[in-house]
């Protein structure tokens, strides 16, 4: 698959160059790469938000993409509605779905109490700190309980502590619901501690320098972040990404 821009200035841009890439069911696939490589470009691509120049995409064996209300998205920032409360925020892909009102709020009560914000129901999102906010993302993208969840940098802006905290949460919700995770980020320790296989792309355009499980405990805690085996792990990573910088 691959994915070129057109401009009037600079011509055709060459984004993604022959992606080949199967992600299993309930598989926790990590992708790095450099700034601009098209990262962000590969998730949409797979969410249905953009189409590939060349080559397909298929979903569970379908390619025409007639399964995609079985995804859901996270973003770098959470997009919440500032005037809806979060139990009506996580509500929303619900409600739009046309589920009834009873049905979506017992929904979107689960979603919350699985983030942990279950004493935070009725607080705004100006209330909230940034990790909060991000909790109320995800918490909205699980609602639909998603079969593949994409999600894009969606803790970068937040301090260390609180990446930590939430890069733990994800993953016990991962291994809780067994959906499929595309996780994209610039952190090689997040990957390596979140993904069971990582993919690293090369600069621009965008091509597969490293596809391989990372070599790490099925069970991980923050314990794990000072194990020799996760420095191993990162810096394997790190190699790729040199490499794929060149």
């Amino acid at each position: 698959m691959s994915r070129v821009f057109a401009s009037a200035r600079a011509g055709a841009i060459p984004a993604l160059e022959h992606i080949d890439l199967e992600v299993a069911a309930g598989d926790f696939l990590a992708v790095l790469g450099p700034s601009g490589c098209g990262k962000s470009t590969l998730l949409r691509i797979v969410a249905g938000l953009d189409r590939p120049s060349a080559g397909t995409v298929a979903l569970g064996g379908d390619a025409a993409g007639t399964d995609r209300a079985a995804i859901a998205y996270v973003f770098q920032d959470a997009h919440l509605l500032p005037w809806r409360d979060v139990l009506r925020n996580v509500a929303l892909p619900l409600e739009l779905a046309g589920v009834a009102r009873g049905e979506r709020y017992r929904s979107a009560e689960r979603a919350i109490e699985q983030v942990g914000l279950g004493d935070a129901r009725a607080r705004y999102p100006a209330e909230l700190s940034g990790g909060m906010r991000m909790r109320v993302s995800l918490a909205r993208a699980l609602v639909t309980r998603p079969r593949l969840l994409l999600l894009d940098e969606p803790f970068a802006a937040l301090d260390e502590i609180t990446r930590q905290e939430l890069d733990e949460q994800l993953r016990a919700l991962w291994r809780e619901t067994g959906a499929t995770v595309v996780f994209v980020t610039h952190s090689i320790a997040e990957a390596s501690f979140l993904a069971k296989r990582a993919v690293v792309l090369s600069k621009r355009p965008g091509r597969i320098v490293l596809d391989q499980a990372v070599a790490l405990p099925q069970q991980r805690t923050a314990a794990l972040r000072s194990d020799a085996r996760f420095a191993a792990q990162c810096g394997v990573l790190f190699e790729a990404l040199r490499k794929g910088s060149r």
